[in-house]
């Protein structure tokens, strides 16, 4: 492992670019019609324009394909880095599980990083080894792997040459087709006129609809021929073979950087920043953890309200602060970089403290003046930052070189959390229940913002609110509106618009012609 003398190792790795011309893969016949296959499944499952089943179950054939393909061999290597496959299924299965329009982009972007990783470290290197920047890098060269592979894999692998062959052959058939097409006019004309039932069934294979036109299926071919190409792009990044002595992201720790920045220039700086969260930090102590009352003409919903982001960019700025003062510093002996760990992680420590301010702000905005996506998400976020900021500070003093997946890691887990908490059943419960303890209800934000997640609390509500309110006859339209059936068929079924559809009341609904 190759380290800096600060200890903290620096991401160099640039994305693969020589790779595109030199590939070499194991079993290319059968990738070629596995690609075929996958194209022509992602045509069916992506038919519709919601994304429900579909999704998940596309992510799980292209795994399955991947592990059919490389064989005991393959899994042996893709161990390493197979837990990446643990977010991959649980992202896009929350596809088909939540509704919420933002959270399912979020799920759907996550899972396209994730299965662009997977398929860059299916046959050699680490997931850990990466360095903070390396991950969009990564991501960026399987993307340009996934375009630039497939032409040369066809080019390589397809021999045209026998098909050129029976071109001359075809010709003769061809011209014969020509001239049968006006002799068999004629006689299909003669026999409609002598028979009815003949006409009759002329009739019914002429008129036979497949409710396909020419543009629908042209569309259909090229988006199956686009599925093929992207599957077969991925499919030859996972299983190409490596050259020995690659220096692909991965295949080694991140070489350190030259650094540029004196011993005491950046302590100074730390120091100086360190009395500031300090001063700040006692504060916030005084009036929003201790006994202190603010001024009689300010509450605290208004002093929560101001500067809550503001304080989010501080504790976000000061992890970036750290990074980049680790990266550059020069530091000689165990002294100075015994000392520089302590003021990294006394602003780190006070950054905590600024950050539960915060926490503490959106929770008392959130008391005042209920829940929103914006709020919620962001409190959410605070939380995981938070914790990313405790892996900085443990990084600091042991394997700087793991501060990136463990901040990775705590992406990954943002966007579970948010999952798992159901951010629009989670708004509508905490509102109603304001709502129940006499708190102003924002009734056109709840109509408008929330999706079929928030259907049981809905419902629940609705059984207690009474008939003839507003609300109720609000919240009514809504489970009119989560009944109406979506197109695209099987692929398209989704667990929370099901579920939702289940718990309206469709008799009330008008009738859709």
């Amino acid at each position: 492992m190759t380290t800096a003398t600060t200890g903290f190792p620096v991401d160099t790795t640039e994305a693969p670019a020589s790779a595109f011309s030199a590939f070499r893969l194991r079993r290319p016949r059968a990738t070629l019609l596995a690609a075929l296959g996958l194209g022509l499944c992602a045509e069916v499952l992506f038919d519709g324009p919601v994304l429900g089943l579909s999704f998940p179950l596309f992510v799980v054939l292209f795994l399955g394909t991947l592990l059919a393909l490389g064989g005991r061999e393959g899994w042996q290597r893709a161990r390493p880095n197979a837990w990446l496959l643990v977010p991959l299924l649980f992202l896009s299965g929350m596809v088909f599980v939540r509704a919420s329009p933002f959270l399912t982009t979020l799920n759907v972007l996550a899972s396209g990083f994730l299965l662009l990783l997977v398929t860059h470290f299916w046959a050699a290197g680490r997931v850990e080894r990466l360095g903070l920047w390396s991950y969009p890098f990564t991501v960026l060269g399987s993307f340009l792997h996934l375009v630039v592979l497939p032409p040369a894999i066809v080019h390589a692998e397809v021999d045209l040459s026998k098909a050129r062959e029976q071109v001359p052959k075809l010709m003769p058939v061809l011209r014969g087709v020509l001239l049968a097409v006006p002799v068999l006019g004629l006689f299909t004309v003669l026999l409609v006129s002598a028979d009815a039932i003949f006409e009759k069934a002329v009739a019914r294979v002429l008129s036979l609809d497949l409710g396909l036109s020419f543009v629908d299926t042209v569309g259909r071919l090229l988006f199956a021929v686009a599925g093929a190409f992207a599957a077969l792009g991925l499919l030859a990044h996972a299983m190409r073979r490596r050259h020995p002595g690659s220096s692909e992201a991965g295949e080694t720790e991140v070489a350190p950087a030259t650094a540029r920045l004196g011993f005491t220039e950046s302590l100074t700086l730390l120091g100086l920043v360190d009395l500031l969260f300090l001063g700040f930090a006692a504060i916030q102590f005084a009036f929003l953890f201790g006994e202190a009352h603010l001024p009689s003409s300010l509450t605290y919903a208004e002093y929560a309200r101001r500067g809550f982001f503001e304080l989010l960019a501080v504790s976000m700025l000061t992890l970036g602060l750290s990074l980049v003062l680790a990266r550059w510093t020069r530091i000689q002996g165990q002294g100075q970089l015994t000392a520089f760990r302590a003021a990294c992680s006394t602003m780190v420590g006070l950054v905590l403290v600024i950050l539960a301010s915060a926490v503490k702000r959106m929770a008392l905005y959130e008391s005042a003046y209920g829940y929103t996506h914006l709020r919620v998400y962001t409190h959410v976020f605070m939380v995981a930052l938070a914790g990313v900021l405790v892996w900085r500070a443990v990084t600091l003093w042991w394997r700087p070189e793991r501060f990136a997946i463990g901040a990775f890691v705590g992406a990954l887990g943002f966007l579970a959390a948010l999952n798992v908490l159901n951010p629009d059943a989670f708004i509508a419960r905490g509102n109603l229940a304001r709502s129940a303890e006499g708190s102003t209800l924002d009734a056109s934000y709840m109509v408008l913002s929330l999706s079929e997640d928030a259907a049981p609390e809905l419902a629940a509500h609705l059984a207690l609110a009474p008939a003839d309110s507003t609300f109720a006859s609000n919240v009514r339209d809504m489970f009119c509106r989560f009944s109406e059936p979506m197109p695209g068929g099987w692929p398209a079924f989704h667990l929370a618009r099901h579920r939702a559809a289940k718990l309206g009341h469709p008799r009330s609904c008008p009738v859709q012609h």
